[in-house]
């Protein structure tokens, strides 16, 4: 069966990360700039191979302090680690539309297994003739696994920020289209 690449669609997909701030209330970020690919045999999204990247200093949590503070060296350490990076290892289908994506994902050149949940949208064809398919990816990781360590104390007791990171991601593949021989 021959190999299809699909190819992420940045202006149709948004990708976010969810982080508790004191306990008490959540703040959310998402990278501006990423790129992806999914290869499968066919049609068939079945044990597709996907790989992602997010580029650290395109990181925005609509406050520039608090930006820079998470692109520093006390976080991502972006000048160093420009990369936020998802290989699989499998895709599999768990029920009609949903799917467990296993992979590894590596963040300051520490590289972790990873779960997501994957919730297939399906595939339609745009004004311009082009196939997409749309996808919400859901999953949880441990910052401190990745090296993120950094933490702050209130005066209180209360830590400033929590370890559990929400990942989120509604992203749209469009279908790469075959060459045509001359």
């Amino acid at each position: 069966m021959a190999t299809t690449k699909w190819v992420l669609d940045p202006t149709h997909s948004e990708v976010q990360f969810k982080i508790k701030h004191l306990v008490i209330s959540t703040v959310t970020g998402s990278f501006k700039k990423f790129e992806g690919t999914v290869e499968t045999d066919g049609d068939s999204f079945d044990n597709a191979q996907v790989h992602f990247a997010a580029d650290i200093d395109s990181i925005d949590t609509n406050q520039e302090q608090r930006d820079q503070h998470l692109k520093s060296a006390d976080f991502f350490h972006a000048e160093q680690h420009p990369k936020l990076v998802f290989e699989s290892t499998s895709l599999r289908k768990v029920g009609e539309g949903e799917y467990k994506l296993e992979g590894n994902m590596t963040i300051r050149e520490v590289t972790r297994p990873v779960t997501l949940d994957v919730e297939y949208g399906g595939t339609a064809t745009d004004f311009y003739g082009n196939e997409k398919a749309g996808f919400e990816v859901s999953g949880k990781i441990s910052r401190k696994d990745f090296g993120l360590t950094w933490n702050g104390i209130t005066e209180a007791g209360a830590i400033v920020v929590s370890d559990d990171v929400k990942l989120l991601a509604s992203v749209q593949f469009a279908k790469v289209k075959e060459e045509v021989a001359a």
